[in-house]
């Protein structure tokens, strides 16, 4: 069981529901039973790309990381290749049934999952298929939800540029070296925080669509005007969770690109998925959403301490 949960990196499942609720607040609609269905789609993708990623790196792993499950014996490589097609497969099914917008978005990011860990891994197009994955993972949400995903497609642009970012850094994570990726990761990290925190989605009177009753609040955000509301302020929040979570791993990969502190850089990246999704949701005045996303921040830190996330 240890093994499994290394070769499925688990911690890193707790950044992976907010992307569906992001995506559902971005549409402008509540999450419901189809959006739990997208969760679970995106979940069994998600680990069905780290198992394959395992698969496809064993040779590399082998010279570089032979603590991992598969070179180290613990796990044989063609039970990792059947758990990667069968989440695979599990993945495209629960989409199915959340509907057929959210199967035509299922389909290219599982391609893009296979693609990148395949292929374009050791490619320059790497950290941009994993971004444009992210990026689908948001609008599976979206779709799954309301049918729709043309409202969402800004906050899967900034979820995905922040993955590029990650991925970037990720690239050198085994050999180190590499002090202007980093760099730029954390830059990109400032100019997202803006971005997310200047102005929260939706009309400047405060008022969200229609659509957005239930989970996301009973009606209007009522507030005095010249007073920031508590989606505005719940996004600061969170948007400042998401600087503060990855500024010093940053800053300390690029002083010193060293293999363990470049690793956990990438860590603090992946977990600092979180709080941009919850800084993303509560921007599309989905206070409550972006609060249960919030709340996995601390869970995916707390067993990030017992199974590495990268």
């Amino acid at each position: 069981m240890r093994a499994w949960a290394e070769l499925l990196r688990l911690p890193a499942l707790f950044s992976v529901p907010g992307d569906a609720l992001a995506g559902a607040a971005a549409s402008g609609a509540r999450p419901g039973a189809r959006t739990l269905l997208a969760i679970g789609s995106s979940l069994c993708l998600y680990e069905a790309g780290m198992a394959l990623n395992d698969w496809a790196d064993r040779d590399v792993d082998a010279v570089e990381r032979p603590h991992r499950p598969l070179p180290s014996g613990r796990i044989r490589p063609s039970a990792a290749l059947t758990a990667a097609c069968a989440l695979t497969a599990a993945g495209l099914a629960l989409a199915a049934r959340a509907g057929r917008p959210a199967l035509t978005v299922a389909a290219p990011l599982a391609a893009t999952v296979w693609a990148y860990d395949l292929g374009l891994k050791h490619t320059p197009a790497g950290p941009v298929a994993m971004g444009t994955a992210r990026g689908l993972d948001l609008l599976l949400g979206a779709a799954a939800t309301t049918g729709h995903t043309g409202r969402a497609l800004p906050s899967a642009a900034l979820l995905g540029t922040h993955t590029v970012a990650v991925t970037t850094v990720s690239r050198h994570e085994a050999r180190g070296g590499s002090p202007l990726a980093p760099l730029v990761a954390l830059a990109t990290t400032a100019l997202l925080t803006r971005l997310v925190a200047h102005r929260p989605a939706g009309s400047a009177t405060g008022r969200r669509p229609a659509a957005a009753h239930g989970l996301m609040g009973p009606g209007p955000a009522r507030h005095h005007p010249g007073h920031p509301s508590v989606a505005a302020l719940l996004t600061t929040a969170c948007a400042a969770a998401y600087a503060a979570t990855t500024a010093r791993p940053y800053v300390h990969a690029a002083l010193n690109p060293s293999p363990p502190l470049t690793q956990r850089a990438v860590g603090a990246g992946i977990r600092a998925t979180i709080p941009l999704q919850a800084a993303l949701t509560a921007r599309a005045r989905g206070t409550a959403g972006a609060l249960v996303i919030a709340a996995l921040a601390p869970l995916g830190a707390k067993f990030a301490k017992k199974v590495s996330v990268t």
